[in-house]
């Protein structure tokens, strides 16, 4: 999938969580959402672009939720 793509959807389910008033469980919604629904393809492409470009377009809970996935993988 194109990574355009992937950050789209991605700042989407970040939208989506950021209504919840606890920032913990706002991302592990995003963690859970992006485990449950997207290929592991997806989530390493995605993984793979937060990589290079740490200050990128991506949703600040988005960008948690990769980080501490990563930290705890």
């Amino acid at each position: 999938m194109n990574t355009d793509n992937l950050i789209k959807m991605a700042n989407q389910i970040g939208q989506y969580f950021a209504s919840e008033p606890d920032r913990q469980q706002a991302v592990r919604g995003v963690q859970q959402h992006l485990q449950s629904f997207w290929t592991p393809a997806m989530r390493r492409d995605l993984k793979a672009w937060h990589e290079q470009h740490p200050d990128g377009d991506l949703n600040l809970l988005v960008r948690a939720a990769l980080t501490e996935a990563t930290a705890n993988a």
